[in-house]
């Protein structure tokens, strides 16, 4: 586990300043995609739930 983080830090040491600044860049942009699909698949997930308890709640009140 010693090695693997002496080799990151190494890594991480060795880059030029821009290629760092452009590994930065590409990150917040994969962090901004994760957060907007996690953002959309909940609120779909939402919806559903709602959906479904919505044809529950009108069935069980049919059914009474």
């Amino acid at each position: 586990m010693k090695s693997l983080a002496n080799s990151v830090r190494h890594f991480l040491v060795s880059e030029d300043g821009p290629t760092a600044v452009e590994y930065a860049v590409m990150l917040a942009l994969i962090v901004i995609v994760c957060l907007t699909a996690i953002s959309t698949i909940g609120t779909n997930a939402k919806q559903t739930f709602n959906d479904v308890a919505n044809q529950l709640g009108s069935a069980s009140s049919s059914s009474s």
